[in-house]
């Protein structure tokens, strides 16, 4: 398991990307819809609070389990995010 000083920068990391993804797709694709595009950027930048939150409190006892319930719901929202992303036109 990595250290959670590096989970915390792998979750920063994919959120800077996602969020920068959606905002040059707010900026330079026409046709983008830009008030989705804004909504979603907002729920990018809360997903990250909330991951990084969850981090910093891990349920004593079942750490092996609490992490690989965090790595397949963070997935599962960077995918949901990316779906939408793909949908802003």
């Amino acid at each position: 398991m990595a250290s959670r000083k590096v989970l915390k920068k792998n979750v920063n990391y994919i959120a800077g990307e996602l969020f920068t993804e959606c905002l040059v797709n707010s900026l330079y694709v026409p046709g983008t819809d830009k008030k989705k595009a804004d909504e979603l950027m907002s729920e990018i930048l809360k997903m990250q609070d909330e991951f990084i939150s969850r981090i910093s409190h891990t349920e004593p006892g079942n750490v092996k389990g609490y992490y690989k319930k965090f790595r397949s719901d963070f997935n599962a929202k960077v995918d949901e995010i990316i779906e939408a992303i793909g949908k802003l036109k």
